[in-house]
């Protein structure tokens, strides 16, 4: 990791692959679902005014969305199996943005609960078979780069959707923000209707039981794990940044949207360069991304009093952590390659797991009076925990020797991915 990186030649830059504009297409989409999905974080206060609950309350709205992506990526992963995808996208998209016209209007706190789990449900489909369509059409060495394109789309939802909906929030009113995210899916509707081609089913059709057979392979458990600790250990800081600035830092309400769009352009930063190296490096990035964020959530946690601090240490987490997603997301590719619809939801569910556990032991932590400051130390330890399964995966692997996987034609390939780190 710390040797220079040699310069590309002529010929290996010709023989660098390139990614469809088709993908590009999925993480416009997937802009509007990560505007959604995070959007919450800067939405807490007026929410929980707004609908009488408390902050912690109002963060199981964050929870609910999740527990909506753990359990619908499988499941409709299942029922879409032998569905045409592009069908399935224009559906899942389309049900999505209903489901943020719902929330907009929702009377009560109740009604908007089950908005958010309608509209993750329609979020996990889109995300699973996405990610299984964007692998599909690229080579085995650039499923990374495919992918973080589509990370991409969640971190530019970081810089300019969730500040902005927050900003809606503070001058009209949190609904504005939903009803904004509802106008973004109507495009991204068009975008995946217009751009994005017909992809054919396979030759033999896919069969479950054959699918399934992936989870009896450890390091399937493994990456779920890693997944699962590394998204929660980032949520259930991030669920709580809001107040976290405003209570503990002393910043007014209107640095919320701008130490939001700090923390999305470091996801960019992270995104961009995890991408590019991932395939090539892909445990030297999980590792040295998850122990970077380790180690900021306990300097914040620490420094979380301090103003400067925490502005900076939000936008170098969304560097760390998004510098990880696309390993975290092609490491389960790269294992469970004989399913890639299943092991796009099975990336997706573990992924949402830690965004339900985060924001969960975060309201915990704050309900039991330690302060928004102690989040930080509570996601460090998941963290730590990440880096303790991801150790034990790479040790498995050197042991295997090399894995083969599937590409997206249907043949198999030796794993080209490097362990050194």
């Amino acid at each position: 990791m710390n040797m220079p990186a040699p310069v590309p030649s002529p010929e290996s830059a010709a023989l660098r692959p390139r990614i469809p504009l088709s993908v590009y297409v999925l993480g416009v989409a997937v802009f509007a679902l990560g505007t959604s999905e995070f959007m919450l974080s800067g939405l807490l206060p007026p929410i929980a005014e707004d609908m009488d609950v408390s902050i912690p309350r109002a963060g199981l709205l964050i929870s609910a969305f999740a527990i909506g992506m753990v359990v619908g990526a499988p499941l409709l992963a299942v029922a879409t199996l032998r569905l045409p995808r592009r069908t399935t996208l224009v559906t899942l998209i389309t049900v999505f943005g209903i489901g943020q016209i719902a929330g907009a209007v929702a009377p009560n706190y109740e009604v908007l609960f089950a908005s958010r789990v309608v509209s993750a449900l329609a979020c996990a489909g889109f995300w699973a078979v996405g990610a299984a369509v964007a692998v599909a059409m690229v080579p085995v060495n650039a499923r990374a780069r495919a992918l973080a394109i589509m990370i991409g789309g969640l971190s530019i939802a970081n810089v300019l959707g969730v500040p902005a909906g927050a900003f809606l929030g503070e001058h009209l009113g949190w609904r504005s923000a939903f009803w904004a995210v509802a106008v973004a899916s109507a495009v991204a509707l068009v975008g995946v209707v217009v751009l994005v081609p017909a992809i054919p089913l396979p030759d033999e059709r896919p069969r479950l039981g054959r699918e399934v057979r992936i989870y009896r392979d450890p390091q399937v458990w493994l990456s779920i794990g890693v997944v699962a600790l590394a998204a929660g250990g980032v949520f259930c800081t991030f669920s709580y940044l809001a107040p976290l600035l405003t209570d503990v830092a002393g910043l007014d309400d209107g640095w919320v949207p701008t130490v939001l769009a700090l923390f999305g352009i470091g996801a960019i930063i992270g995104t961009a360069i995890g991408g590019r190296i991932a395939d090539a490096h892909l445990f030297g990035v999980l590792i040295s991304g998850i122990a970077a964020s380790t180690v900021i959530l306990v300097v914040l946690a620490v420094l979380s009093a301090y103003a400067a601090a925490a502005i900076v240490l939000s936008f170098l987490l969304g560097v760390s952590c998004f510098y990880t997603a696309p390993a975290l997301n092609a490491r389960m590719f790269n294992v469970a390659g004989a399913a890639p619809t299943l092991a796009g939801a099975t990336t997706t569910a573990a992924f949402n797991l830690g965004n339900t556990g985060g924001p969960w032991l975060g309201g915990a932590v704050i309900d039991a009076g330690f302060g928004f400051a102690a989040t930080a130390w509570a996601g460090a330890a998941l963290m730590a925990a990440a880096i303790v399964l991801t150790v034990v995966s790479l040790r498995l692997h050197r042991r295997k020797g090399v894995s083969r996987v599937v590409t997206g034609a249907g043949t198999e390939a030796v794993n080209p991915v490097r362990t050194d780190v």
